[in-house]
């Protein structure tokens, strides 16, 4: 009859997150950008939601500016101690390569940056303001051909994934088109709604209600397929625009010199917050997909899309000023 000592012996290893680690104060979750976003918005779910799982206060601290890298290198220079989170989206990588090309970068993804797990899918939608009329990417092409002065269009910052799209849809379409940065999402929506802004970017779940509204149209969405919350809105690929399909995600790390023990309970602690029913309502609510992967396939889809980025970003010749 097997004793209590051999069947501890025969239990594999017990995983780092049981071997003792926890935060020894508040802890803080860095966005990049200006609240009411929905990198704001769900970080903040996260924070609720590790707050009560590890016991102490977690807070979100919103650093804009410099398309989201200026929140970044917070992160990137912070203790390695598990105490300061990094929660970015799909803009890292294409403002980290636009960064490289101008030689200013202040840090790199694969370098500073241990990436923990991903917090949610979110569709990138392009959208115009309700004064232009046009309902597809076909129509608004027509539309900004006509316009004399060229319209405006909004990013997030320099080298953001907007700003790096709407290059690409003038180098493909043949369009002109003049470029006005903000700090984050928040204040590019409300120039589009006070109708000073013809064209820009959102994701889903932050745009959603000024859609539904009217206030906001949206012509397409970057990901590989339609987003379920809006079916009748096509793909950038299904309209002729492959060159602008892009995988929308936000997702947390940590600095890259982190212990790996203090790794492994952040991921395992995220994972299970992304796993957990009130969350998942909310993030299916608006319009995403939970995440909670593993660090490596984490860490391989974020590194695979800047790497993508780069040569894109050379031939464009993106700069950040």
């Amino acid at each position: 009859m097997p004793t209590r000592r051999s069947l501890l012996l025969a239990m594999p290893a017990l995983p780092a997150l049981a071997q003792g680690w926890s935060p020894s104060g508040p802890m803080r979750i860095i966005v990049p950008f200006p609240a009411g976003g929905t990198t704001d918005l769900l970080a903040r779910l996260y924070a609720q939601r590790l707050t009560e799982a590890l016991g102490v206060s977690v807070v979100v601290e919103n650093r804009g500016g410099g398309g989201g890298s200026i929140g970044a290198d917070v992160v990137a220079k912070a203790a390695p101690d598990g105490q300061t989170l990094l929660f970015h989206n799909l803009t890292f990588s294409t403002t980290t390569a636009a960064l490289e090309f101008a030689g200013r970068a202040p840090h790199s993804i694969e370098r500073d940056f241990a990436p923990l797990t991903l917090g949610a899918n979110v569709p990138m939608m392009l959208l115009v303001g309700a004064q232009v009329p046009a309902q597809n990417l076909g129509e608004f092409i027509a539309w900004a051909r006509a316009q004399n002065p060229a319209a405006f269009y909004g990013s997030t910052g320099p080298g953001s994934t907007i700003n790096l799209m709407a290059e690409v849809l003038k180098r493909d379409a043949n369009i002109r088109m003049d470029h006005v940065p903000f700090r984050g999402a928040a204040p590019l929506v409300q120039e589009m709604l006070a109708g000073r802004i013809a064209f820009g970017g959102d994701q889903l779940s932050s745009s959603l209600g000024h859609i539904r509204g009217g206030t906001l149209r949206p012509i397409a969405t970057l990901a590989s397929s339609r987003a379920s919350a809006l079916p009748q809105v096509g793909t950038v690929r299904e309209q002729g625009f492959a060159n602008l399909e892009m995988l929308g995600w936000n997702g947390f790390f940590a600095p890259a010199r982190t212990p790996e023990p203090i790794l492994a309970r952040l991921q395992a602690e995220l994972a299970a917050a992304a796993r957990h029913p009130a969350v998942v309502s909310r993030i299916t609510e608006l319009g995403a997909e939970p995440g909670g992967n593993s660090a490596a396939e984490f860490t391989a889809q974020v590194h695979g899309q800047v790497a993508a980025m780069r040569p894109l970003v050379r031939e464009l010749r993106m700069t950040v000023e």
